[in-house]
């Protein structure tokens, strides 16, 4: 969502100093690529997971300001509705016991957290788009109280001119309207953060392009809307659509979707932020008081704050990154393609292969997108978020290919070795990439295994249904026993 912003009108000159002061951001930024020292040595990765609330009936809850003060924990944050909540987990290196880290962490958390909000009425769930969502929480009353969400509202249906359209077919079909971005907040996701130097940072962003459609294959878990049986990760075209500044005209004329996988491979970083700067208008025009340029003439860091928020505000499923820490800037890859869940196993198992497979790939001496087009990599995403476990992919040297197959075949030794470049001890890598290798046999993920036992449920209503097997995904998630093992 970008940094934090007060509620405010803008004026025509607001946006036309924003323009000014973003350009001269990214012309530093520039500078910066050329010239400074970015933090390099010892990459870290990081791990953010959004998580729905729900009541002891399976209903959301739309409690997350009485569920953070009850947490009362500075990792909880939150999210665009009142029933998300985000929690951010320390960055670690992966080399040791990272992976292992990350996961007595998260798990650590999760246990404390679902304690403390269980006395307020809000249980935890990880999972992609709360199947129990009817259309009376997706419309303002559910916006979190933060002025920047009401504002960035406001600013994307002014930017619109109309009410943002819900439009998807899949088993059922859902066609539905809504008059601001709440939408957006039925989408939970898992955040994985790789740091990279500015030399390497095109080919771990083009690597994190060309896998993400597996990624989704493998961990899809968001199959059901409002009621209504969609995509294996609906989430893809919520998102979408839920942002999309565009009318219906400037659609056909070819004005690019604020939500975006993008449209070629890159050589730089710079090619990303460039590309938001030239491409996509200001939402949030919000002016730093920073001068960058003297600022680093002076020695220092700028932060750049123009350019990062407007960043925030161009939804790539890959999103490049600069911050700063302890004083020296660094980029980060932000993978935001995954679902949340089902479990913590889940999770991690899914941040391995990621971690090991992008890594690998990025290092690789003949890069894979030199070998297909960015049109391919494109395809695969929304093949895969449309079918999930049961998706067919391309892949350079083999074709169309059962994804489940591919990852079995090619992959998994791919991001084995990968994990092992990361210094992951191989116990690790092999408990995690199991979990994966076990989900491509079984042939089952979090979407499959809920859109079955719905079937399982199919004499039911519906709505009892869908509580009953989220009451039951809830219960199983607890356990931390993998998705494959559920059945």
């Amino acid at each position: 969502m970008g940094e934090e912003v007060e509620a405010q009108e803008f004026s025509r000159g607001d946006r036309t100093e924003y323009r000014e002061k973003v350009r001269r951001c990214l012309d530093v930024f520039a500078r910066m690529l050329r010239d400074a020292r970015f933090d390099t040595d010892d990459p870290m990765t990081g791990l953010e997971v959004e998580l729905n609330l729900v009541d002891e009936h399976g209903d959301p809850a739309l409690r997350n300001a009485e569920a953070l003060e009850a947490i009362a924990d500075p990792d909880f944050q939150t999210e665009l509705g009142q029933f998300n909540v985000e929690i951010n987990i320390p960055p670690a290196h992966l080399h040791g016991d990272g992976l292992a880290t990350f996961e007595r962490n998260l798990r650590r958390s999760l246990n404390d957290a679902e304690e403390r909000s269980a006395a307020v009425g809000a249980h935890m769930v990880m999972i992609g788009i709360l199947p129990t969502l009817v259309d009376g929480h997706l419309d303002d009353a559910s916006l979190s109280p933060n002025p920047r969400y009401r504002l960035l509202s406001e600013q994307i249906l002014a930017a619109r001119g109309e009410a943002i359209t819900i439009d998807i077919a899949g088993r059922d079909q859902l066609r539905t309207t809504a008059d601001s971005i709440v939408p957006e907040a039925a989408c939970t996701s898992t955040q994985l953060h790789v740091q990279t130097s500015p030399a390497q940072f095109a080919a771990y962003w083009n690597a994190s392009q060309a896998i993400s459609g597996v990624q989704l294959a493998l961990g899809a878990n968001s199959p059901y809307l409002l009621g209504k049986e969609l995509w294996r990760e609906t989430r893809i075209p919520l998102f979408e659509q839920a942002t999309d500044t565009r009318s219906e005209e400037l659609k056909v004329q070819g004005v690019r979707p604020r939500v975006w996988f993008g449209e070629r491979w890159i050589t730089s970083v710079f090619d990303l932020f460039e590309e938001n700067v030239r491409y996509f208008p200001a939402l949030l025009p919000v002016t730093d008081e920073e001068d960058p340029l003297a600022v680093l003439e002076g020695g220092g860091t700028p932060n750049l704050a123009e350019l990062r928020l407007h960043n925030g505000t161009v939804y790539r499923w890959n999103r490049p990154v600069y911050d700063i820490a302890g004083g020296v800037p660094h980029l980060r890859v932000e993978n935001r393609v995954l679902a949340a869940g089902p479990t913590v196993a889940d999770t991690m198992a899914n941040a391995a292969f990621y971690f090991g497979l992008v890594r690998h790939l990025a290092e690789s001496e003949r890069p894979l997108w030199s070998q297909m087009s960015f049109s391919a990599a494109e395809e695969n995403f929304h093949a895969a978020a449309r079918h999930g476990i049961d998706a067919q992919v391309y892949w350079p040297g083999v074709g169309e290919v059962r994804a489940t197959e591919l990852v079995l075949r090619r992959l998994l030794p791919m991001a084995r070795a990968g994990l092992e470049e990361w210094g992951v001890a191989a116990e690790e890598s092999d408990r995690l990439l199991g979990i994966i290798e076990q989900r491509c046999l079984q042939h089952v993920n979090g979407a499959e295994w809920f859109a079955r036992r719905m079937h399982d449920r199919g004499d039911e209503d519906r709505w009892d249904a869908l509580r009953a097997t989220l009451l039951e995904y809830r219960e199983r998630m607890h356990t931390n026993e993998p998705v494959h093992t559920w059945d």
